[in-house]
C-alpha cells in the first residue's frame, strides 16, 4: 500500500527546520576553536598537571603485554598462544624468555630515564640499569613460580568449589592478582620506579583487588573471591594467610601534609602466619599486629593488635522481623 503524499507546506516546513538545524550546528562548532584555546592556555597554570615535555613518558598500554608474557612463563602451557609440548618446550620458552628480557629491559630503562629527566636526578645509566634489573627479575622467576605454586595449592585445598588446579590458574582473580603482585614486588625491591605500580593497578582494574607493590606477602596466600580487597604498601603478611572479599589492610587517617613525614614508614598492619580474615573486615595501623593462627570475623573493625590464637567477631546483631500485620519482633 502506497504511503500518502505529504502536503507541500509540510515538506517546506521540514526543509526550513533542517536548515535551522544546520545553521545552529555551524554556530556551535564555531565556538570550539575558542574553547580549545582556553583549554590549551589552562595547561600553563598550576591547576593542571601535565606531561608536556621532551622526556619519555612510560607506556601504560605496554604493561598488559608485559603481564601476558610473564603469565606465559610463570605458568608454561596455560597461556601460550601456540601449543606447548615436550618437543618444542625448550625452543618456545627460550624464545619467550628472550622476548620478555627485551621488553622488560626497555621498559625499565624507559621508567628510570623518565624519572632522571623529569626530576633532575643524577645520571643512573638507565640503559644498563634496565638490562641489569631485567636479568635480576628473570633470575627470580623460579622462586616466584615456587611461591605461586604454594598459592595455587592453598587455594585448592581451602575451596571445595575448585575442581582442579587448572581451574584456579585459568579463572581465579585472586591468583591473577597475586601473580602480578609477586612480579611487581620484585621490581619494587629492585627500585624500579612507577612500573610496579602500573602493573598492580592494571590487575586492580581487572580483578577489583588493590595490592600495593610494596606489600610483603608470604607463601600459601589466598584471596577468596577478592572483590574490594585493599592491601597497603607497608603491609606484612606471613605464611598460609587467607582473606576474603572486602577486606582492607590499611593505614590510619593521617594529618594533612603528612606525606613526607610518613612516607616509607610502617603505616599498615602485620598479619602473622595461619590467619584467616573474613569478608568486610578492616584492619588499620602500622602498630597493629594480628597474631598467628587468629581468626578475624566479618565486618570487624580493628586498630589494636590481637594476640595469637584469638578469634575476634562482632557481637551477634539484634534482628527485627516484621510480619504481614506489621508487628515487629526482635531477635
Amino acid at each position: 500500500m502506497e504511503k500518502p503524499a505529504q502536503p507541500a507546506n509540510t515538506c517546506e516546513m521540514e526543509t526550513e527546520a533542517c536548515k535551522a538545524d544546520v545553521a545552529a550546528c555551524k554556530q556551535m562548532k564555531a565556538r570550539v576553536p575558542e574553547i580549545a584555546e582556553q583549554i590549551i592556555a589552562h595547561c600553563q597554570t598550576d591547576e593542571c598537571y601535565t606531561h608536556i615535555d621532551y622526556e619519555p613518558i612510560p607506556a601504560e598500554g605496554f604493561v598488559s603485554d608485559l603481564i601476558d608474557r610473564f603469565r606465559e612463563i610463570l605458568f608454561p602451557g596455560y597461556f601460550t598462544k601456540t601449543k606447548l609440548d615436550p618437543a618444542n618446550m625448550k625452543y618456545s620458552l627460550g624464545q619467550s624468555v628472550t622476548l620478555l628480557y627485551d621488553m622488560l629491559s626497555e621498559q625499565i630503562a624507559h621508567h628510570v630515564r623518565h624519572d632522571c629527566l623529569r626530576y633532575n636526578l643524577p645520571c643512573s645509566e638507565c640503559q644498563q640499569s634496565g638490562q641489569v634489573k631485567a636479568l635480576a627479575l628473570l633470575e627470580s622467576i623460579p622462586e616466584i613460580r615456587r611461591v605461586l605454586a604454594t598459592d595455587v595449592r592453598a587455594t585448592y585445598e581451602g575451596d571445595p568449589a575448585a575442581k582442579s588446579h587448572d581451574e584456579i590458574i585459568f579463572s581465579y582473580p585472586g591468583i591473577f592478582a597475586i601473580m602480578v603482585h609477586r612480579v611487581a614486588h620484585r621490581l619494587f625491591e629492585l627500585e624500579v620506579p612507577l612500573l610496579p605500580r602500573i602493573m598492580n593497578e592494571h590487575a586492580h582494574s581487572l580483578t577489583g583487588i588493590d595490592i600495593h607493590p610494596g606489600a610483603t606477602i608470604g607463601p600459601s596466600f589466598v584471596i577468596d573471591h577478592g572483590t574490594g580487597v585493599v592491601i597497603g604498601e607497608t603491609t606484612h603478611i606471613g605464611r598460609n594467610v587467607r582473606i576474603y572479599q572486602g577486606v582492607t589492610l590499611g593505614a590510619l587517617s593521617l594529618p594533612k601534609n603528612a606525606g613526607e613525614q610518613y612516607r616509607g614508614k610502617q603505616r599498615h598492619p602485620t598479619i602473622e602466619d595461619d590467619v584467616i580474615i573474613y569478608s568486610g573486615a578492616t584492619i588499620l595501623g602500622g602498630d597493629t599486629v594480628i597474631g598467628a593462627r587468629s581468626v578475624i570475623g566479618g565486618n570487624v573493625w580493628l586498630t589494636d593488635s590481637v594476640p595469637p590464637d584469638t578469634t575476634v567477631m562482632m557481637e551477634h546483631p539484634r534482628l527485627i522481623y516484621k510480619s504481614a500485620n506489621n508487628q515487629a519482633k526482635g531477635v
